[in-house]
């Protein structure tokens, strides 16, 4: 299927575009740039140099995709943007492109990213994510698979949120989210119990709920210092994924990470 693109489009000659592009009015694409087949981009949108765009994503008016990361660091280099297949990006979202401590910002296939969301440079957002509007991300942030985050909330650079996590709206998330939690509050952020709605509406038995509320009893409840309890919670726990999930990411993590203790589960 052919590409259209309006006339008032301004496309670089080293574009390249999948069949069936569709590209809006007064929409600017810069040279190296590669967009999948069936991707849409309404108006007024800018793609800059780096970006690799998969396969029926949808790209609203405003957005800014790839453009300079914001780091007094960044001295010119060559980086990438990469999104995958069937994300969609709402109006005015800001994605920056990576910087050399990774060489690129990465946002994974069959996402939603709400309008105003701003991901900064070196970001790794996952699958299935939903990132609700004005969500703002610092440099180095990770989220993780079928992970929901709040409108106006501010992910602090280098926090980790975990797959399957729910951080509620107009949260200061200032500390990793480790999977399968719900995290929230501005004044003071913390964690809020475990995510079982959004486990069980993503198909997780009895079962497997049952395991992670007990690992994460010992891990917030038994008193224990950090080590200790992650050693408790090996030791009494069966090596499922779920638990070795959750005790892969509390022993990652080279960045002084820090977690909140209480656990109101």
């Amino acid at each position: 299927m052919q590409s259209t693109i309006h006339p008032t489009a301004i496309i670089a000659p080293g574009v390249v575009l999948g069949d069936g592009v569709v590209i809006g009015p007064y929409t600017v694409i810069e040279d190296d740039v590669e967009i999948g087949d069936g991707t849409a981009i309404r108006s007024h949108v800018h793609i800059a140099s780096g970006a690799r765009i998969g396969c029926d994503c949808r790209i609203h008016s405003g957005a800014v995709l790839a453009t300079e990361p914001q780091d007094l660091k960044f001295a010119g280099e060559k980086t990438s943007l990469f999104i995958g297949d069937r994300t969609v990006i709402r109006e005015c979202v800001t994605l920056n492109r990576g910087t050399k401590a990774s060489g690129k910002t990465v946002v994974g296939s069959d996402n939603l990213i709400m309008a105003y969301v701003h991901a900064g440079h070196d970001c790794v957002i996952g699958n299935h994510v939903v990132i609700a509007n004005s969500v703002q991300f610092g440099g180095h942030c990770e989220v993780g698979d079928y992970a929901v985050i709040g409108g106006l909330t501010g992910v602090h650079q280098f926090v980790r949120i975990g797959r399957f996590a729910m951080v509620g709206g107009i949260a200061r998330a200032s500390v990793d989210v480790p999977p399968f939690v719900m995290a929230g509050g501005h004044e003071s952020f913390r964690y809020e119990g475990l995510n079982a709605i959004g486990l069980k509406r993503r198909g997780f038995s009895s079962a497997q709920i049952t395991l992670i509320k007990d690992a994460y009893r010992i891990l917030f409840q038994s008193g224990l210092l950090l080590a200790n309890a992650l050693e408790k919670v090996k030791s009494e726990c069966p090596s499922e994924p779920e638990i070795v999930e959750i005790l892969d990411f509390f022993s990652s993590g080279t960045h002084g990470r820090k977690f909140i203790r209480p656990f109101n589960q």
